[in-house]
């Protein structure tokens, strides 16, 4: 029989989310939990991700944990071979790998009403948890788009996050699909080896340059000397962001020069007028992710690249027919066309209080209490929930303040003491996403003129936070139990929840 194990905490997923729960929960004296990973390594999206050219759009000194920070950054904006060195080596300085179950993927979670805990089927064995933090994150299930007749493609077709390395590019006639954060680093990686390149662009994104380079010897030897060096250094980087929040948040007409700025990189890279107007949008900048390039738009400008102002309407054996009619015949098809961000499969998978899965309650779209609880699922939290995400900096200061929450959250526990259990009150979630969304009919994510992966089915933004991060942890520094219902286990067979006395702590 599979083994069944219980612990205190299980933790879902090992990216900067799941490792940093463990961390967190280690720093705070808790060592009975486990790490359940659904593949043989570490790493979450900087694990999957490693296709050509793969590098992060942040700061590295920005991009990492402010509790373990890396000196030895060989450049400003760092690879993906190095983010998925660091994070491997975030496992091995604060001793998570005990408590990693590798090869471990979550099938179900069942939340136990008399047992206060929740049950967790994996594929290599059961557990049991009297909470659960889900840290999969948005950028785990590629979304690849249901084509009419790509079933009957006779070549290679694969997305960007499931990269194929066996697969040799050199000479073949490659069809990138998509103008992602993904492609723009893909398309200069692969132009110069591929026989022709056929990119098909729904909507073209706003690309800025990319300030990158070298951290010179000089500067990492600082860095490990005198700490507070790079502390400053992120201190900065920081700040400058979120000087620029206002501007996306509520005054969208402020990104007026930048976009000026945009054009004319567009302008100096890009000399054909036809190609130029084919690849300025005609949306506000940063209604979509603005992105960092210095190559992508000198690779796009080369002879063996052809861009089809268009989406990929069908396929008819190796003949890719566009939205505009156009016909080309390839030997490859790349997908970059992100996640499934508004819809996570993990979703499907969790069954709360009253048997529903938590796709059934984000049905009309994804709603939680601060970003990390929802109503109907006790003692389960999910890191980088709904409206935590960010448009212009960087996801790990919003994850740190998640955690600071998950360990207010425990503290509460232990001080309830017993068998006891936290669940959201419908109330307050509503009350929260009401204010949050109220907020985003200010942003450019709402007024830019655009249709971006921010927004669900139904035109809400249910993925980016509208404020500052420093904003945010202080709205997640610690839990306000006025904003919780407090369950006991049953004291008899014919009982299902007993609340303590109410107090000023747990009255609304």
């Amino acid at each position: 029989m599979a083994k069944h194990e219980h612990v205190r905490v299980a933790v879902i997923g090992s990216g900067f989310g799941g490792l940093g729960a463990a961390v967190r929960l280690r720093r705070e004296g808790i060592t009975d939990f486990v790490v359940l990973e659904r593949a043989d390594s570490v790493g979450g999206t900087w694990r999957d991700n490693s296709y050509p050219g793969c590098a992060c759009d942040v700061p590295s000194h920005l991009y990492s944990f402010s509790f373990a920070p890396n000196p030895d950054w060989p450049r400003t904006f760092s690879g993906q071979r190095h983010i998925r060195a660091y994070l491997e080596h975030v496992t091995d300085t604060f001793g998570i790998r005990p408590h990693l179950r590798l090869n471990h993927e979550v099938l179900r979670m069942e939340w136990d009403a008399d047992a206060l805990r929740w049950e967790i089927e994996t594929s290599s064995g059961s557990f049991s948890a009297e909470v659960v933090v889900s840290a999969t994150g948005p950028l785990s299930d590629p979304r690849i788009p249901d084509v009419p007749g790509l079933d009957g493609f006779p070549g290679k077709v694969f997305h960007s996050a499931r990269w194929d390395h066996d697969y040799d590019l050199t000479g073949k006639r490659v069809a990138m699909i998509g103008t992602g954060a993904s492609a723009i680093q893909i398309v200069p990686a692969i132009q110069p080896q591929v026989r022709s390149l056929t990119l098909f662009q729904r909507t073209p994104p706003w690309v800025m340059p990319r300030m990158d380079r070298n951290i010179t010897g000089a500067e990492r030897r600082l860095h490990r000397a005198l700490p507070f060096t790079a502390t400053l250094r992120r201190g900065l980087l920081w700040g400058i962001r979120e000087l620029q929040v206002g501007a996306f948040t509520k005054h969208p007409g402020e990104l007026g020069l930048v976009e000026k700025l945009a054009k004319a990189n567009i302008a100096r890279a890009v000399k054909d007028p036809a190609l130029r107007a084919k690849l300025t949008p005609s949306y506000r900048i940063g209604c979509k992710r603005i992105l960092l390039s210095n190559t992508y738009y000198p690779a796009v400008a080369q002879p063996n690249v052809d861009v089809v102002a268009s989406g990929l309407r069908e396929v008819r054996g190796s003949t890719l027919v566009g939205a505009d009619g156009s016909e080309t015949e390839v030997d490859a098809i790349v997908f970059g066309t992100g996640f499934h961000v508004t819809d996570m499969p993990i979703a499907e998978r969790v069954f709360g209080a009253d048997g529903h899965s938590l796709a059934d309650a984000w049905k009309d779209g994804m709603e939680s209490l601060r970003g990390a609880t929802a109503a109907g699922f006790p003692n389960w939290m999910t890191i980088i929930g709904p409206n935590t995400g960010l448009g212009n900096s960087s996801m790990i200061l919003m994850i740190e303040s998640q955690l600071n929450y998950l360990a207010d959250y425990l503290r509460q526990l232990n001080v309830l003491g017993g068998r006891a259990a936290l669940a959201a009150r419908p109330s307050a979630v509503h009350a929260w996403n009401r204010k949050v969304q109220t907020r985003m009919e200010r942003t450019v994510w709402k007024s830019g003129g655009c249709d971006s992966w921010y927004l669900d089915a139904n035109g809400r933004n249910t993925t980016l936070w509208p404020g500052t991060t420093g904003e945010f942890r202080r709205e997640t520094r610690q839990v306000d139990l006025s904003e919780y219902e407090v369950l006991r286990a049953p004291r008899t067979a014919s009982t299902t929840t007993s609340r303590p006395p109410r107090t000023k702590e747990t009255a609304q």
